[in-house]
């Protein structure tokens, strides 16, 4: 009997130790894309995207194409291709942030650090699926805005070639809203309410950055130059509507370490007080 029981107890161990083993980071991506796609407020901002994004730079390069091909035209068509991106950001800021407050709104999260101890693995599996999506998505919306407008520049003879700041206009929309969403996701972990969240990120995108222009002198220029609309949206426009703005990559740089220091702020916050 002794030795029987013994047999048994080894061969229980591994069992044991492999059921309480913690969720690994593809088990709380596959847990976190179920409630990011089960949830209609993913899909209704997605949506919101693509009509402001897409719908928008479309609807006004119809309009201006005309002008923009008259000799007395100040505007390059290349400012226009990417226009209702500008406008994109606010749908990535609040799909950002909906994916952390609407869990902490209802107690969810609670459940979240219970199937997934480890809340830095949880902040990053929300952090990867945000950032994919809003690529994805802002990239396709970008080229839906370009094959959408171009036609209208096309017949006026004004039309832009898929190539150079062009194309990386494209791909850096989509960029620049995943960078966003990373950093919604990060305030949204430090304020844990949806309104707040998207008050401080589209007050600091869309109010606080134009105001910081009216500061004076070199110390005015370098605020401007740092704000996240600017490091971070210069990647994102064909053509640069401030020239004393950093060029698109150095100032996309710059908007990474901005998020990667707000992240870093949030997991060390996350980490150190309750659900």
């Amino acid at each position: 009997m002794t030795a029987l029981a013994e047999k048994t107890r080894q061969t229980q161990q591994p069992q044991s130790a492999t059921s309480t083993r913690a969720p690994g980071l593809g088990a709380a991506l596959r847990a976190e894309w179920l409630k990011l796609t089960t949830v209609r407020s993913t899909w209704w901002t997605l949506i919101a995207l693509v009509v402001v994004g897409g719908g928008l730079t479309i609807l006004l390069g119809a309009m201006n194409a005309e002008w923009l091909a008259s000799p007395g035209a100040d505007e390059a068509p290349a400012a226009f291709i990417t226009w209702g991106m500008m406008l994109a950001p606010a749908a990535a800021v609040v799909l950002g942030a909906l994916v952390v407050t609407s869990e902490y709104g209802s107690g969810m999260i609670r459940s979240s650090f219970a199937a997934v101890p480890s809340r830095g693995r949880v902040m990053l599996a929300k952090s990867i699926l945000v950032a994919t999506l809003l690529f994805v998505a802002g990239t396709a919306t970008a080229f839906l805005g370009y094959f959408g407008t171009n036609p209208f520049f096309e017949a006026e003879g004004i039309g832009l070639p898929l190539e150079g700041d062009v194309l990386r206009a494209m791909y850096g929309s989509g960029l620049y809203l995943a960078g966003l969403g990373v950093l919604a996701v990060a305030v949204g972990f430090l304020v844990r309410h949806t309104a707040a969240a998207v008050s401080i990120l589209l007050g600091t995108l869309f109010v606080v950055g134009p105001m910081v222009l009216l500061v004076p002198g070199a110390v005015g220029d370098w605020i401007v130059k740092l704000m996240p609309n600017n490091t971070g949206g210069g990647v994102a426009a064909a053509v640069s509507f401030n020239p004393n703005l950093l060029d698109p990559w150095t100032g996309y740089a710059v908007f990474l370490a901005e998020v990667v220091i707000v992240v870093a702020v949030a997991a060390w916050t996350l980490r150190r007080r309750d659900a």
